[in-house]
């Protein structure tokens, strides 16, 4: 299906909003939406001219498997994200949807000549790109010495701000992306304690359970406070 930005639920955050009205429409007229059902592909490690997508509505994970077979998480890509490997020969990583996921998808030939004709999305790319990298490695390092009370503020945090529809205040209701085995593979830690550490936030008044996955946040400011951050 064709895309019409004038309907995309992040027109206004994606990396194409620094184009005219006119450079998005010739660039949309490349692309098309698709839909991922939890835990399908977009691609996977080795694909060769993977697409690049902008996500429009769910979540994704990147993936790989270590040299014991189990899966680790690498990052996560909410609405109005980027993914693709430009400048590389094939896929080095998979990237599976976590819920039901709408994306706006390009061949990488189409985003190559884009790049090339509108310098502006060149340069919101690259600025994503260093964004992804920064989150990454606070990731890495969060792991490494944070506590997992900390460890699971900051991925609670890091939810409700990608749920909010404004850049200044974190949603106060959102649904887990992740399975609570999901979260301990991501955070280094066991569903027990991811459990646990749960709870405690809840008892503290940080947040509410809602349901399954659902996350009612109280305190914005102790959640904050407790990922250190």
């Amino acid at each position: 299906m064709n895309l019409a930005c004038s309907a995309c639920p992040v027109r206004d955050t994606a990396a194409c909003a620094v184009l005219t009205p006119e450079e998005r429409s010739a660039m949309a007229a490349a692309g098309r939406t698709r839909t991922l059902k939890r835990g399908e592909m977009l691609f996977a490690a080795g694909d060769e001219d993977a697409a690049c997508a902008t996500l429009l509505t769910g979540a994704l994970k990147v993936a790989g498997v270590d040299q014991d077979g189990n899966e680790r998480i690498y990052a996560l890509v909410h609405p109005a994200g980027f993914i693709g490997e430009l400048f590389a020969p094939f896929a080095h990583h998979d990237v599976v949807a976590l819920t039901e996921s709408q994306l706006c998808t390009f061949a990488r030939r189409d985003i190559e000549r884009a790049i090339e004709d509108y310098p502006a999305l060149a340069r919101a790319l690259l600025r994503r790109s260093q964004a992804d990298l920064l989150a990454t490695r606070n990731l890495l390092e969060l792991t490494i010495h944070a506590s997992a009370e900390a460890r699971l503020a900051a991925l609670l945090h890091d939810f409700a701000a990608a749920a909010s529809q404004s850049s200044c205040h974190l949603a106060p209701h959102f649904e887990l992306p992740l399975t609570r085995g999901e979260i301990a593979n991501m955070l280094g830690l066991t569903i027990e304690t991811v459990s646990r550490k749960l709870g405690e936030l809840e008892d503290l008044g940080a947040i509410r359970r809602e349901g399954r996955r659902g996350i009612a946040l109280l305190d914005p400011a102790m959640l904050h406070d407790l990922s250190g951050r």
